[in-house]
């Protein structure tokens, strides 16, 4: 019976993929069609940048974590000391992940536990991985009261990861894009309390983007970038997002030298097509010389420029574009610029560039 149920979700999965849902659409549905097997009373799948570990858009299920506890489960999700982060997850290669199997020591020192699942009357959490192959896209938490999540469940969580995995992948590809946003540097200053004390008027829009996402949003990621720049050695942090209308944002978050209160700026703009790069050519599968490939063309180099940078002949390289035109489901060089980078204006042009080398 668990195999089948297992069986049915992946082609269900399967499906969504193929329908071009974004991300958080697919994740939404596939709350949904797991809930059905695996119940827990609060639920929260997030998508994974996969070169930062991050994470870059959320999605809760029917029931939501009250709001006043949302900056408390973003401190922890970034606090280096919080066993079971997602990253820490995502980094480690573990798949599923239960609260029950902590040590003594890891269940006392967790936030999540003691100051948030606790006080909601909660006190079994179960989080899932979800990769293709090898690369984690996706995670999901879920948490409920009582019963601990049973081998049964956690079986069919693991059998049906992957394909959550590749259809995240597949939702990653299909709307990584840059996008316009305001045009002036948004700037926001947070205090060590999580509260905002400056924004700038152009962090007053972007916040409006958040927001169309889910009320509260805003105040969540900025305390998920400041708990990360405090918690890193450089006291710099860096993440990608996405807006309500699938716009891709970069922010950037450094500590204030001297300044008053441990404050935190963060900085955000718009994600230009040269800085989603790297997500694309992961998203399509690409080898690591194909992806040192696609950066030499991307920056206009032909073939015979190519073989010498990489130390390489001419013909590997041929070799390795015609691997790369099939995983990107292109067939020219143009082609292929304009799919990675889709912001570029000269992308359409690239053939007539290249016809001649």
């Amino acid at each position: 019976m668990w195999d089948e149920r297992a069986s049915r979700l992946r082609r269900e999965i399967t499906q969504l993929a193929a329908a071009g849902l974004g991300a958080s659409e697919l994740h939404a549905a596939a709350i949904e069609l797991v809930g059905r097997t695996v119940s827990s009373e609060l639920t929260c799948w997030a998508t994974i940048d996969p070169e930062t570990r991050v994470i870059s858009s959320m999605v809760s299920g029917e029931n939501r974590i009250p709001p006043e506890y949302e900056p408390r489960l973003a401190e922890a999700e970034y606090s280096s000391d919080e066993p079971h982060s997602f990253a820490t997850l995502a980094r480690d290669g573990v798949t599923l992940a239960r609260l029950s199997e902590l040590s003594a020591a890891d269940r006392r020192r967790s936030t999540r536990l003691h100051t948030i699942w606790r006080p909601l009357g909660l006190d079994e959490e179960l989080r899932v991985m979800f990769r293709a192959d090898g690369v984690c896209w996706a995670a999901a938490g879920m948490v409920r009261a009582g019963a601990d999540f049973t081998a049964r469940e956690t079986e069919f969580l693991t059998a049906v990861a992957p394909a959550i995995g590749s259809a995240t992948r597949l939702a990653v590809r299909a709307e990584a894009r840059g996008g316009a946003g305001p045009g002036r540097p948004a700037v926001v200053i947070i205090g060590s309390d999580g509260r905002l004390q400056g924004v700038t008027p152009d962090a007053r829009e972007w916040q409006d983007r958040l927001e169309a996402i889910a009320p509260g949003r805003f105040r969540v990621m900025m305390q998920v970038m400041a708990s990360g720049s405090r918690s890193s050695e450089s006291g710099y942090f860096r993440a990608r997002l996405r807006d309500a209308d699938g716009q891709w944002a970069i922010l950037q978050a450094s500590t204030l030298l001297g300044g008053e209160d441990h404050q935190v700026a963060v900085a955000i703009e718009p994600v230009t097509g040269d800085q989603l790069v790297g997500l694309m050519l992961v998203a399509y599968e690409l080898s690591a010389r194909e992806r040192e490939i696609c950066r030499e063309v991307i920056g206009g180099h032909p073939t015979t420029e190519i073989a010498n940078h990489l130390f390489i002949s001419v013909h590997t390289v041929q070799d390795h574009l015609k691997s790369v035109f099939a995983k990107v489901g292109v067939r020219s060089r143009g082609e292929l610029v304009a799919r990675l980078r889709p912001d570029n204006p000269e992308a359409f042009t690239t053939d007539r560039q290249f016809a001649r080398l």
